[in-house]
């Protein structure tokens, strides 16, 4: 059966935590959603600034598929960067070299990637679902060593 339903860009934000979430590991689906703007969507595990995120990038056609870093402490942000930095190579291998990992706005910091554009379809909202899940399959146990590591640190 073919998905072709084509939503607006609201609904599609609106029902993509039903999408993303059953793609998930069972382990990581308590993932937490938020929708602090319309133009975006979150989710988190228990710290909405360092947040997955699904947008609209501002210059270029697509969706972008993210892990935000947005804590107010700007180091932590940068830590947090350096870390995902340093296993960019594994990212790559796992994503594919599409995924970024940058600075950002007010010392933000994010590892993302422009998922190809295409009309807001079902099916085109499970294939976008889908990449999600595979960004958090692979980049949340860094995230998570991370923050295991500073609070090592700052104990």
């Amino acid at each position: 059966m073919s998905l072709l339903m084509t939503l607006s860009y609201q609904q599609f934000l609106k029902t993509f935590p039903d999408v993303l979430i059953p793609q998930l590991p069972e382990n990581l689906q308590g993932i937490q959603v938020r929708q602090p703007f319309r133009w975006i969507i979150q989710f988190h595990y228990g710290e909405p600034r360092l947040h997955y995120e699904l947008s609209r990038p501002r210059y270029r056609p697509g969706l972008e598929l993210a892990f935000h870093c947005e804590a107010k402490d700007k180091e932590l942000n940068r830590y947090l960067l350096n870390g995902f930095r340093r296993n960019l190579f594994e990212i790559k291998e796992m994503l594919g070299e599409h995924v970024e990992a940058e600075m950002w706005d007010r010392g933000w910091t994010k590892i993302y990637e422009v998922y190809r554009e295409d009309k807001l379809t079902s099916d085109y909202q499970h294939a976008v679902g889908a990449r999600m899940a595979e960004i958090i399959v692979c980049l949340h146990p860094i995230y998570v060593e991370l923050r295991g590591q500073i609070a090592r640190i700052y104990r």
